[in-house]
Order: C-alpha cells, then sequence, then structure tokens
C-alpha cells in the first residue's frame, strides 16, 4: 500500500472535509451520480482512511482475491453520519486506522460462485445495484425478518471495522468487498439518492419498531421528535405511516421546522424562541392542548438534548 496525500482538516468543516476527500479521489469535483461501471476491475483500490485524529490518507491497496461467498462492488455513493464526524473529531470506539462510509451504495462488478441471491431472496447477478451494511459473526443464521425484534448484538458494520488485511471495509473507498455472512440487498430499482438514504431510513424503520414493542406507542399518541436533521425527519415520516398525526417537532432552526411539517408533523416548536428547558417544555405541553408528550424519539447528537427530552413526556 502507500500514500498518495495527506490531509489536516479543520473538525468544523465537515462538507469541506467531504468535497477535498472526493476530489483527490476523482480528480475533479464530485459528480451527482456515478457512472455505470465498465471496462477491466483494476488491480488496485482508492480509499480515504483515517490515520490519525482528524486526518485522512488517500491510501491505495491490492483488491485481493474473493473467497466463494464474497461480492466486489464498485462503491457509487455514500452519506456522512454523524458517527462519522464523531469518529473522525474522537475516535470513540478505537478503530484508527479505519475506512469509515456505511451509509453506501454502489454496482457489484463481481462475485463469488456461491452468491446467488440477496438477504431478501432476490437474484444477484454482476451489474445490480446493492447496499450493505453487518456482518453476523455471532449469530450467522440470522434473517432479515429478525431484525425489527431485537437489538442486534456480535455483528460488524461496513464503515466502521478496524482495518484489516482486507483494507476495504468502508464506502468511503472506490471498492468495497462484501463479505460472507453479510447483509446484501438488490436495490437496482431505486436511483443513487435514493439508495444513499437506504441506511438511514432502516434506523428509523428499526428505532420505530422497537418503540412499538413498549405497548406506549399507538396510532394516537402524542409524539414529540427532536432534532430536525436527516434523522428526525425521516422519523417523522416513518411515524405518520403508521397513522400517528400528533406530531411536533422541536428544533432551532426555522428551516427544518418548516420541513418537519412537510415531512408530516402537526407542530413546531423552535427552542429559540425559548429561554430555559421549563419554558420550553410549556411549549411543547401548549403544541398538545395542554398535555405532556406519550412519547419522545430524541434525534440530535446534542448531550444537552439528550438530558432535556425526558422533560417533554408525561
Amino acid at each position: 500500500m502507500k500514500g498518495t496525500s495527506e490531509m489536516d482538516i479543520n473538525s468544523d468543516k465537515i462538507q469541506q472535509i467531504v468535497q477535498q476527500v472526493l476530489s483527490e479521489m476523482s480528480g475533479a469535483a464530485p459528480k451527482a451520480a456515478a457512472p455505470k461501471a465498465s471496462g477491466p476491475i483494476p488491480k488496485t483500490s482508492r480509499a480515504a482512511m483515517l490515520t490519525k485524529l482528524e486526518h485522512y490518507d488517500i491510501k491505495e491497496f491490492p483488491i485481493p482475491e474473493l473467497g466463494d461467498d464474497d461480492i466486489l462492488v464498485k462503491v457509487e455513493g455514500c452519506g456522512v453520519c454523524g458517527t462519522d464526524a464523531h469518529e473522525f473529531k474522537r475516535d470513540p470506539f478505537g478503530l484508527i486506522p479505519v475506512v469509515l462510509g456505511h451509509e453506501g451504495t454502489g454496482e457489484i462488478v463481481k462475485m463469488g460462485k456461491n452468491v446467488k441471491k440477496d438477504s431478501a431472496g432476490k437474484d444477484l447477478k454482476v451489474g445490480d445495484k446493492v447496499v450493505t451494511c453487518m456482518i453476523f459473526k455471532d449469530n450467522p443464521d440470522i434473517t432479515m425478518f429478525d431484525l425489527n425484534k431485537q437489538n442486534v448484538g456480535g455483528a460488524d458494520v461496513y464503515g466502521l471495522l478496524p482495518d484489516d488485511e482486507v483494507h476495504l471495509n468502508g464506502w468511503f473507498s472506490d471498492y468495497i468487498i462484501v463479505r460472507e455472512g453479510s447483509t446484501v440487498f438488490n436495490v437496482s430499482d431505486l436511483d443513487l439518492d435514493s439508495r444513499i438514504l437506504i441506511e438511514p431510513c432502516a434506523v428509523l424503520i428499526h428505532a420505530v419498531e422497537r418503540a412499538k414493542t413498549t405497548g406506549i406507542l399507538r396510532f394516537n399518541s402524542r409524539v414529540v421528535v427532536q432534532g430536525c436533521g436527516p434523522i428526525g425527519l425521516i422519523c417523522i415520516a416513518v411515524l405518520r405511516t403508521m397513522g400517528i398525526e400528533n406530531i411536533t417537532a422541536v428544533d432551532g432552526e426555522q428551516k427544518r421546522l418548516d420541513f418537519a411539517l412537510q415531512m408530516g408533523a402537526t407542530k413546531t416548536v423552535n427552542f429559540k424562541d425559548h429561554k430555559g428547558i421549563e419554558a420550553l417544555a410549556g411549549a411543547v405541553e401548549a403544541s398538545f392542548g395542554g398535555y405532556l408528550a406519550d412519547f419522545a424519539f430524541q434525534c440530535t447528537g446534542s448531550p444537552v438534548a439528550h438530558a432535556n427530552i425526558y422533560k417533554f413526556i408525561r
């Protein structure tokens, strides 16, 4: 392997970081969609590897020989999760060196001889567009139908795998190796933007399904969604698919709150309009006609918000 470039980057400029990494790997400004894979498979692949806090190296690794149950995917795009930002700034999981990126998608360019179908039983072939996330090592017999019924332990996540002899373990790379025992889904009928949203949408569907098991979250529940970034907005949309209509969105940016109304929230509360948590809790209560919420979803990365959300529920 060899280092082809180095970047020391300000931790407050995540968007610029992404643009710079993509420019380094493509030699040009990032495009809206990647072209269809064509031509021979190269012998090496570049990857944006986090080698120390707030520092990426663009490295080049040999593409290893595939096992009979492995899949080689040419990366077409990947979202940037808050977890990527936390790992970039603080490495809370102790993963460095690591190739990040777990909200990715791409095109199959090579498959092991045993690979026939995806995790849902749909046929797979070279040229199909796929998403993947987890490798189930401790419980390899788990199926997609188990995932909403339990929290999954003992699973590795692509983009959060410590570096090993494969190296191509995250979506911030040209190619990724999908190993035996992984979840993989054929999503060839979706465009690139939609495919990149699958992983965050899956997170929220899982969260809401788990919430339903409490017996508290019902179609007539009063629900608070705190934080109207992508995760909070998707949460609101998933709640509406359940028939829940009494949703109050809480955020400090009016544009996000307006978007929350478009996604299905019925009321909004801008925390900048209220001084102190008691006043904010009072505004949430007023949005429900004088009642506190039955259930709340905390969708921010703020420790203060985490601590205060209990004030919104009865």
